[in-house]
């Protein structure tokens, strides 16, 4: 099994000397980054595949967002990302000088893009240093972190956002207009699932962290799941009541520690019901259909980064496809620049973990489960 602490060390193993800032100029104002073109800098946590295949693309397509620094384990992988990026040394850093970035006028938020058991860790620690913090989702492993991460934001007087790019793209924002609206009548039920097939990584591979509870805190539905849930509350525009969970499990050896497909069904306060569905175990499954007094809409493919469609009554689901994570990310630079409230802010990333800690309790008991209030 791979713990938090062997995680960092294995990621540690190629970092050499530790890269220090320089000296601040008398005078220097917090936020120097914003200065230049408008945008504001960020450094990701964590280089994974996202930050690698996604989230750095995007940060060359944004109007109010840049990359400037990098947090790394690995000196080999933050050096190719300098010479990729133009990444100067002092904006580069590892996990153990991290807290230094508070000298840093050029990085003015921090993205948290590592296994979930250290989102709160490293949100907090940026938080600390008078970083604004956009944390992947699920926001942390459990409430109680959730909590604290928001407390840590809120005493440092910074913002904190949670990593939901579907609530900023166009064609999800058309489903939720047209349930708000009642395109359709009123909205009577859902049903929304998201799923893949995980491969079985072999013991000591950092890639296998998502089959490790330690390191996730559980399977497909803190990872994939969480969407699902997503989907149900920004339809709605209501938070479920009561649920009803099961989980089934074929393989338990390789899901020995996290769940492998989850089943529930949510009730809301508005009489609206759902059935939702997660899997770490087959590919296929990656679509919300609404269904309203008389229509219904939905999308299918759903959730992915791209190639979003779907059908609302006979005809397309209006929507242009985007980069979502740059959408993401310059709303919320927007709203750091404008001293705004952003729509996944860590209360949203808080109620969904409400609401996967009651389906836990559900598999748990066998029992349905009052989900609990913010």
């Amino acid at each position: 099994m791979t713990t938090r602490r062997d995680f960092l060390a294995a990621a540690a193993a190629a970092t050499i000397a530790p890269h220090f800032n320089g000296p601040l100029c008398a005078g220097q104002k917090r936020g120097a980054a914003e200065s230049e073109a408008g945008k504001l800098g960020y450094a990701l946590v964590g280089l994974g595949r996202l930050s690698t295949n996604q989230i750095a693309p995007a940060l060359m397509k944004t109007e109010h967002s840049k990359l400037v620094g990098v947090v790394s384990g690995s000196a080999e992988k933050a050096g190719k990302w300098k010479d990729q990026y133009a990444i100067p040394d002092d904006n580069i850093y590892n996990y153990r000088n991290f807290d230094r970035i508070i000298d840093n006028q050029e990085i003015d938020v921090v993205y948290v893009v590592l296994p979930n058991s250290m989102h709160e860790e490293f949100a907090i620690r940026a938080a600390r240093a008078g970083k604004h913090v956009l944390c992947e989702k699920p926001m942390s492993i459990s409430s109680a972190e959730c909590r604290r991460m928001i407390e840590a934001c809120d005493h440092a007087g910074v913002k904190l956002a949670v990593g939901y790019r579907c609530q900023y793209e166009p064609h999800h924002l058309e489903c939720i207009r047209m349930a708000r609206e009642e395109t359709f009548g009123k909205l009577q039920h859902i049903d929304a699932g998201f799923g893949f097939r995980i491969a079985d990584y072999p013991v000591g591979d950092l890639r296998r962290w998502r089959l490790e509870r330690e390191m996730a805190g559980g399977g497909a539905l803190m990872d994939v799941g969480i969407y699902a849930i997503q989907a149900c509350r920004y339809l709605t525009g209501e938070e479920p009541t009561s649920l009803m969970a099961s989980e089934i499990k074929t393989d338990s050896k390789k899901f020995a520690e996290v769940d492998e497909t989850i089943l529930w069904s949510m009730a809301f306060p508005s009489g609206v019901s759902a059935n939702c569905t997660t899997t770490y175990n087959f590919n296929g499954i990656n679509q919300f259909r609404a269904y309203s007094e008389k229509g219904q809409f939905g999308l299918k493919p759903a959730f992915g980064y791209g190639g979003i469609q779907g059908t609302a009554g006979n005809e397309a689901v209006r929507g242009e496809n985007v980069d979502q994570f740059a959408t993401e990310m310059d709303q919320f630079s927007q709203v750091i620049k404008q001293d705004g409230t952003t729509k996944v802010s860590g209360i949203e990333g808080l109620r969904d973990l409400l609401v996967t800690e009651a389906i836990y309790e559900s598999i748990r008991t066998g029992k349905r489960v009052d989900v609990a209030k913010v």
